[in-house]
């Protein structure tokens, strides 16, 4: 089979293909104005790589046919490709890329009093926690599940809800400097990645437990890998859910300790 074939999608996805293009275009224009660090550059791209992979690729095949891929699919959309692209402070060469009328939309929308009062309560520690962890509890409700996994529209919103979610978070939390004019302390930012981790471990622990078969579209739509029951497909998903996703915060908090004791240092 050709190597290629993997990198075409399985269904493609036309504001995906736009979204990716076009930041990637932003981040290159911005690079050849502000000359950002080797390490800045491997983590965006790396980030954007990633959350293309698993969103517009044969992957994305996989991801509708078994779920412990699917969850695989979620681990990057809603942690590891947001978690690398915030890492790499791309805003300030993004900004550098846009045209002059796009910096001008951007301040209209910064300086919009509603939009500045909606991101405020966003940023609200208590609320950032409460949406990360609903997200991923609501669109693992079986009900809610079958229903995303057979509608492509709900199917696409459940995955763009997950990724905007997690640039949101990962924004907030690995971020020193003021979010949206709301500063949290470097301790706040600790507790809120601390607070993720249990609401996670709970629901992957329930799905790995669980007796029966909570989703039962991937059985109605045909297993891409055959031979793995579909308890043993959910209990390996529970995994990746209950562990890889708890170990991103562990991940998270040391970065913030060692950016404190680095600015202490200075």
């Amino acid at each position: 089979m050709d190597f290629l074939y993997w990198f075409t999608p399985w269904e493609e996805s036309a504001p995906v293909f736009i979204t990716t293009v076009v930041v990637a275009v932003l981040f290159l224009r911005g690079c050849a104005r502000s000359n950002p660090r080797f390490q800045q550059k491997l983590y965006f791209w790396m980030g954007l790589g990633f959350t293309y992979l698993v969103s517009h690729t044969q992957f994305d095949y996989y991801a509708e046919h078994q779920f412990f891929i699917h969850r695989l699919q979620h681990l990057v959309l809603h942690h590891l490709g947001p978690f690398l692209i915030v890492l790499s402070s791309p805003v300030a060469m993004l900004r550098a890329g846009m045209p002059e009328v796009g910096q001008r939309a951007c301040r209209l929308i910064a300086e919009w009093k509603p939009a500045q009062y909606l991101l405020s309560a966003l940023c609200n520690p208590v609320v950032a926690v409460t949406l990360f962890c609903g997200l991923i509890g609501f669109w693992l409700l079986p009900s809610i599940h079958f229903t995303a996994m057979i509608d492509w529209r709900l199917y696409r919103l459940m995955n763009w809800s997950m990724f905007i979610n997690g640039l949101f978070f990962w924004g907030i939390v690995l971020h020193r400097g003021p979010v949206f004019s709301v500063r949290l302390s470097p301790g706040s930012r600790i507790s809120m990645m601390l607070a993720v981790i249990p609401p996670q471990i709970v629901i992957g622990a329930m799905i790995f437990f669980a007796s029966s078969e909570l989703y039962p579209i991937y059985t109605i739509c045909g297993r891409a890998i055959g031979g793995l029951s579909a308890i043993a497909d959910q209990q390996i998903g529970g995994i990746i859910l209950w562990i890889h996703g708890a170990m991103m915060s562990a991940i998270g908090i040391l970065i913030v300790v060692r950016g404190e004791l680095m600015r202490q240092k200075h």
